[in-house]
């Protein structure tokens, strides 16, 4: 049988707030970028004591315009998709409604302002409006080399962990507790920070052969340093850099990962230009 036919409003709302290769789609992911970023410098600015106080009145009713309008949102894309629950389970759907309900339990629940600091959630859909024109390309590429190194790291990581616990143990016997190694996590906890190039200094060893210890791991740290860096430059070089650049989003399901060309989703064989 076949599908009903998709209202032209319908497809029109769709093309615009969930795709990014129209020029309407990509006004309304600039606008959308430029009140995430304003949400978040208004938590900021509410965080600061002096400014909170001078200026609460004003910076409350700020608070509520932007709610108003990232609620509007999240209603619009609840209408402009066929099944409404594949937005709400899904990643993004998930965070918008988690950045979006603290400030009206904040009616309710005294105190619970301070959870509006989860609206800095929202600056994860950064990444999806970065998708446009030449980003979305580069950073599949990317993800591909990453996933392709991720065994790879994952043994490295692992050979890092064990030489923190060696030399931490090692340290620990060496410097003792005097010298602040009070116990061999704590020492653990020196190496990794020595070996990272961290050095907070709340640790440090005082005798000639902990030094010289302490030495030898801060070196060997650089070294490691450049290691995932290598792992991952290979792969990228071993990977075809033939990459997905469609932003076009299913009407049907909101699956977004389709190849340029794509008349069909590769999810739910719906199509993807519906006709209206």
């Amino acid at each position: 049988m076949k599908s009903k036919k998709i209202p032209y409003w319908k497809h029109r709302l769709h093309e615009i707030v969930y795709e990014a290769d129209t020029p309407a789609g990509k006004r309304f992911d600039l606008i959308l970028l430029i009140l995430i970023l304003l949400s978040v410098i208004l938590v900021m600015l509410e965080s600061v004591s002096s400014i909170h106080s001078q200026y609460e009145a004003e910076l409350n009713s700020m608070e509520w315009v932007i709610t108003g309008l990232f609620s509007i949102e999240y209603i619009i894309r609840l209408i402009a998709i066929k099944k409404p629950l594949s937005y709400v389970f899904s990643f993004y759907g998930i965070i918008d409604l988690l950045s979006t309900l603290p400030k009206y339990i904040s009616l309710f629940f005294v105190g619970s302002e301070s959870l509006i600091a989860l609206r800095a959630l929202r600056l994860l859909r950064v990444f999806r409006i970065l998708k446009v024109t030449r980003f979305i390309g580069e950073s599949n590429f990317l993800i591909k080399a990453l996933y392709a190194s991720r065994a790879k790291i994952s043994v490295f990581l692992f050979a890092v962990f064990i030489l923190c616990i060696i030399f931490g143990t090692l340290m620990y016997l060496i410097e003792g507790e005097s010298s602040g190694f009070t116990s061999i996590p704590r020492s653990i906890y020196w190496a990794i920070v020595t070996m990272t190039t961290v050095g907070y200094g709340d640790i440090a060893p005082q005798t000639p052969l902990g030094q010289l210890l302490a030495s030898f791991i801060m070196i060997m740290g650089y070294g490691i340093i450049a290691v995932p860096t290598g792992i991952v430059s290979s792969e990228m070089a071993l990977q075809n850099n033939d990459v997905d650049t469609n932003t076009q989003a299913c009407l049907q399901c909101n699956n977004e990962l389709h190849k340029d060309g794509a008349i069909f989703c590769h999810q739910c064989g719906s199509t993807l230009n519906d006709e209206f």
